[in-house]
């Protein structure tokens, strides 16, 4: 009986890994109405949000990023052609629809994770 709970709980557990994909998504919203999207983006192990940003830019079809500083002091300070304002709109990002608190450098990321920059004010209100 325990020997078939057990089998039960690895095969539940090895079917929730493999619907996992092995990638993270990211959309570039410019806020005007267009979108970049990248739906799968090749996730690795410890990979930052300032990796995912690294491989949209190489992609055939890439978004150039400016950014200032390295590691985990990384900042994002452009997207294509729009770059942050300062006490205007800027570039914030979000993983799984949740504001993120820290930079693109430390931010760690999970496979399936999503990741939506916006070009918009920030609301310290929140």
């Amino acid at each position: 009986m325990v020997a078939a709970w057990l089998l039960l709980v690895f095969a539940a557990a090895t079917v929730q890994a493999a619907d996992k994909p092995d990638t993270v998504s990211m959309v570039v919203d410019y806020g005007d109405g267009v979108q970049v999207h990248f739906t799968a983006l090749p996730w690795q192990d410890s990979m930052t949000v300032l990796d995912a940003i690294d491989a949209a830019a190489k992609h055939p079809h890439g978004v150039k990023f400016e950014k200032r500083g390295r590691g985990t002091a990384t900042l994002v300070t452009g997207i294509g052609k729009l770059k942050n304002e300062g006490s205007g709109k800027n570039w914030l990002y979000s993983v799984n629809k949740k504001d993120a608190d820290v930079g693109v450098g430390a931010y760690r990321l999970e496979p399936g994770d999503a990741i939506l920059w916006e070009f918009k004010a920030y609301d310290y209100n929140r």
